[in-house]
């Protein structure tokens, strides 16, 4: 096979090598599609990349960049935004059904890694409530609040009408640190508690809590802190 020209525009090297064989830059180009005076969409992919590098989650960041983040871009107008934001949202449903497939609601790992990319970007906590059946199987899933623990108070009585409301035999209760760091807060340790004690007087027991934190998490059902 002839080498491989290397001054192949993105959209001609995707035609002859595929997507494997294209840097992060080219295929953010391709999506792009066009440039402006004195930029090729090269150079806007090489731009949005040097903003999305300056975090700690690379390109990941195109799922924490909001549209007005990515406009400040020259170059990038809000239809390119809005298809940049499209195909990140695309990558990440393909990634959650993949795990959909396989996922073990009785086990916190696979849990906590089926929520991980959903909730280890955003910058304020959300709580949600899993509601589950007999054999650990989803039949909902609940936002609860947005904010933090410490300031957004979540009730028992709120969180176990929703439960009876989906008919569930146990729950889990998730949520996120912003700061990265898993590990729970007194609020964390106090909410768990309230919400076992509640569970068991209710008989849909609390089956874990876990909070997720940057690639990271913890479970008060693995570390032996959830009393039921």
């Amino acid at each position: 096979m002839d080498a491989v020209r290397s001054d192949l525009l993105p959209y001609e090297k995707f035609r002859l090598l595929g997507p494997q064989a294209l840097t992060d830059a080219e295929l953010l180009a391709i999506a792009i599609r066009t440039g402006t005076p004195g930029k090729k969409p090269l150079d806007l992919a090489l731009e949005i990349l040097e903003s999305c590098y300056t975090t700690k989650h690379g390109l990941m960041s195109l799922m924490h960049l909001s549209i007005k983040e990515l406009m400040e871009i020259p170059g990038i107008g809000e239809v390119k935004a809005i298809r940049l934001k499209a195909i990140a949202e695309i990558s990440r449903r393909i990634a959650r059904q993949r795990q959909e497939e396989t996922l073990d609601f009785s086990s916190p790992e696979k849990i906590a890694f089926y929520f991980m990319e959903d909730l280890r970007h955003q910058e304020r906590e959300q709580a949600l409530l899993l509601s589950l059946d007999a054999k650990a199987g989803l039949l909902g899933e609940t936002l609860l609040s947005t904010g933090t623990i410490k300031n957004v108070l979540i009730s028992p009585r709120e969180v176990f009408l929703e439960a009876l409301r989906l008919q569930a035999v146990r729950i889990v209760l998730l949520h996120n640190h912003p700061s990265g760091d898993p590990a729970p807060s007194m609020e964390d340790v106090n909410l768990t508690r309230r919400l076992s004690e509640a569970g068991q007087l209710m008989d849909i027991p609390l089956a874990d809590h876990i909070i997720i934190g940057e690639l990271s998490y913890f479970s008060f059902q693995e570390s032996g802190l959830l009393v039921q």
